[in-house]
């Protein structure tokens, strides 16, 4: 298969994959901030559990693809050799602040708005722009010059990921480490969500967990493996149909920015439909088609001006603090703690506590 058409295999690929976690997400009703509201507020954890689980299963979908060398999990953006711990607790601040303003994250707006929910188009909208504005903008010189700054990063010569940051202690290898870390983890999480009855009882949350874990595994493969091809040009191995020509799986906030960089500079031959672009307008067409066949759709709109401003400045708080977390609940939640990152733990524990302490704070402003 030459460069041009596995790019576009892998595209489509992204598109398919998106489809289906879109239409999933939608009949399932799963939310990462749906699942920290309902633990902070009614003490329920069954969307928790499903999210635990989705993490578990995609955890053991990447051992298997890294213990056949079927992906090189080193050459990740989660495996960087830089770890910006300020960068990734202050990004994860704002996006848990941020997507509980705007009532959801990433990924839950893409699901509204297959849904007919015209406040998710203005959130994903803001949120793109503040993240292309962090990425390459004036707030990128604010987050390189300071939460990236020396003072803010620890350097790990073997990377973050913790089986290859821990290798070497009593002679283990970190395939070992990998395999071992994976087992009891993902043991741990399957024990804690199944000693529940409703959880064992609740076809959704089951469905939704084991579907979405596979969809992050089989987006490492598609693009580490499948999309890993010799480059003519250069002759050298690439992986096409990325937009940071590295292995990539389900993650929806650089990819929005990039969606809209894409709409404004489509004539530049440089600018391509990737793999990222695509999973965001297949999780928006796939929650449309649930929203279609289960006769759920209708259109929504803001309630108020203070609705409406909420709305903008929590997805501005979630494209800015998702760009500095290198991730969001799904990026770094589910497909970064796949892989085992210290990073990707870091900041979704961030991203959880901004997200837990603004809804205490909305709580006791209403009472």
């Amino acid at each position: 298969m030459d460069a041009s058409n596995l790019t576009t295999f892998v595209v489509w690929c992204g598109f398919g994959l998106g489809v289906a976690f879109g239409f999933i997400a939608n009949k399932t009703n799963f939310c990462t901030m749906g699942a920290i509201s309902d633990v902070v507020n009614m003490e329920h954890w069954g969307r928790m559990r499903a999210w635990l689980l989705a993490m578990a299963v995609a955890m053991i979908g990447v051992s298997a693809l890294a213990y056949v060398n079927a992906v090189n999990f080193s050459e990740t953006l989660y495996a960087s050799k830089n770890f910006y711990w300020l960068s990734y607790i202050f990004g994860g601040l704002c996006f848990g602040v941020g997507m509980t303003l705007a009532g959801g994250c990433a990924n839950k707006n893409l699901v509204r708005l297959g849904g007919g929910n015209l406040r998710s188009l203005v959130v994903i909208f803001f949120m793109g722009f503040a993240a292309i504005v962090t990425l390459k903008g004036v707030l990128g010189t604010f987050r390189i010059n300071v939460l990236q700054s020396p003072f803010g990063t620890l350097y790990f010569e073997n990377g973050q990921l913790l089986p290859a940051l821990l290798s070497g202690t009593g002679g283990i290898t970190a395939q070992t480490l990998q395999l071992a870390m994976t087992g009891a983890v993902a043991l741990t999480i399957i024990l804690f969500v199944y000693k529940d009855e409703k959880f064992r009882k609740s076809f959704n949350n089951n469905l939704s967990a084991l579907i979405i874990g596979v969809i992050v595994a089989g987006s490492w493969y598609v693009t580490g493996h499948l999309g890993l091809a010799e480059n003519p040009e250069t002759l050298e191995m690439t992986y096409f149909g990325t937009s940071s020509n590295r292995p990539e799986s389900m993650s929806f906030v650089a990819p929005s920015a990039y969606s809209l960089e894409y709409l404004a500079y489509s004539t530049d031959v440089s600018k391509i439909v990737t793999f990222g672009i695509a999973t965001v307008l297949g999780v928006a067409f796939g929650s449309f088609i649930y929203a279609l066949v289960s006769k759920s759709f209708r259109w929504e709109a803001f309630s108020s001006v203070q609705d409406m401003f909420f709305h903008i400045g929590g997805a501005v708080l979630m494209g800015f603090g998702a760009v500095c977390a290198a991730g969001c609940t799904i990026g770094q939640g589910i497909t970064g703690i796949s892989t085992l990152s210290l990073g990707s733990l870091l900041a979704l524990l961030s991203i959880i506590a901004g997200s837990a302490i603004t809804m205490k704070i909305q709580l006791a402003r209403m009472e």
